[in-house]
């Protein structure tokens, strides 16, 4: 693994300290779907949200692999996982991309409040027919004059009903393929633009998510991320980074539900014994010791090849199953361990079931990772639509 050096171990201790304080009163948030403003306003003050973007704009100037040792100790540390999800998806969905493929003129406009948390980001692809097919997208943009006209609608937008920018993935060319799609960075005040009420939703309940829809929305072409046709490769980047960032919160959360499924075997006694001392719970054990450290190496071994810009497709699709799936197993194992105490609210296990479960569905769910996989392993035929 990596030999992290002393200011990468400084950040990743200064994330850990904000756990507390954003952990506090979550299962009553989770309860509420309450995203957390005061738990966001503690984070922009850390300034956790400027990590990996340059310093010109506010940021900390660090890479992919320091931003996600980072954020697996923010994982480690914060309960609140929809929160957590929420603060990667605003550095992934429009700080990125803007830093990457932005124009100067729209870096200079955006970046600075973007990185340090004043403005809240989100990015909006599903579509309620095309769903994780990109190349199926409905949504529009027409070219007119020096703006863009965007019809359509979007669903499942994290930060939808707290965002203030949203990049939006249109098609600007009907007969373009994956180079007739555009991103576009799209106002919360923009006329045209409309978000649908707060979506309930089994776990991350802390994290909101709406509907989007757009009705002749006119943006200036200046908006445009990359140049209009791009929005295929910022797509492919950006996903990467949702990955890798989202999934290494995944990581921390796991190492310490192990840690705390080992304490509590130590200590709970049955029939006379410490459960840890029964083969069935210490080899339960043992199998959530092994999901954590294999879906660790996986991940930071992708991301590796990712920063060395080595082809990377079908490590990181690799990496993604081996965390989702761990995660749930994991969060499951805990329940078990730790039986009906595991089983009650306020044990915070359940809604670590209910959290994990979403990371088997967003960033392409595991069914299409397997495509994906099966795919760079030449099984073309196992492999539609990827």
């Amino acid at each position: 693994m990596i030999d992290w050096n002393d200011e990468q171990r400084q950040l990743r201790r200064a994330a850990q300290r904000l756990g507390e304080s954003l952990s506090a009163g979550h299962l009553e948030r989770d309860g509420r779907a309450e995203f957390s403003r005061d738990g966001w306003k503690l984070v922009q003050r850390s300034g956790l949200l400027a990590l990996p973007f340059d310093h010109r704009w506010g940021g900390l100037g660090q890479d992919l692999l320091t931003t996600m040792y980072v954020l697996e100790g923010l994982g480690h540390a914060c309960r609140d996982s929809g929160l957590s999800f929420s603060l990667t998806t605003h550095v992934v969905s429009t700080g990125i991309p803007l830093q990457h493929f932005g124009s100067p003129e729209l870096q200079e406009r955006f970046m600075p409040a973007v990185c340090a948390g004043d403005l809240i980001g989100a990015h909006a692809i599903s579509e309620p027919e095309a769903g994780s097919d990109m190349l199926a997208l409905r949504t529009s943009a027409r070219v007119d004059g020096d703006e863009l006209v965007l019809n359509g609608s979007k669903a499942f937008v994290t930060n939808g009903p707290v965002a203030d920018v949203v990049v939006v993935y249109a098609r600007t060319d009907p007969a373009g393929g994956p180079f007739g799609i555009s991103a576009i960075l799209v106002e919360r005040d923009r006329e045209g633009l409309g978000f649908g009420r707060p979506v309930e939703k089994m776990g991350l309940r802390t994290s909101p998510l709406c509907e989007v829809f757009l009705d002749d929305c006119r943006v200036p072409t200046d908006n445009v991320i990359g140049g209009l046709g791009s929005g295929f490769l910022v797509f492919d980047h950006v996903m990467n980074w949702e990955v890798l960032c989202s999934f290494a919160v995944n990581v921390g959360e796991m190492q310490h539900r192990l840690e705390r499924v080992v304490e509590y075997a130590r200590s709970r006694k049955q029939f006379g014994s410490h459960i840890g001392s029964f083969q069935a719970v210490a080899h339960r054990i043992v199998d959530m010791r092994i999901a954590v450290d294999t879906a660790r190496r996986a991940l930071y071994d992708a991301a590796a090849r990712v920063v060395r810009n080595e082809q990377a497709t079908e490590d990181v699709a690799i990496a993604k199953l081996l965390v989702s799936e761990g995660n749930m197993a994991t969060a499951v194992a805990a329940v078990e361990t730790f039986g009906g105490y595991g089983y009650m609210t306020e044990s915070g296990l359940e809604h670590d079931v209910r959290c994990a479960l979403a990371g088997l569905i967003y960033s392409g769910t595991s069914d299409i990772q397997r495509n994906r996989i099966a795919k760079m392993m030449g099984l073309h035929g196992a492999a539609p639509g990827c």
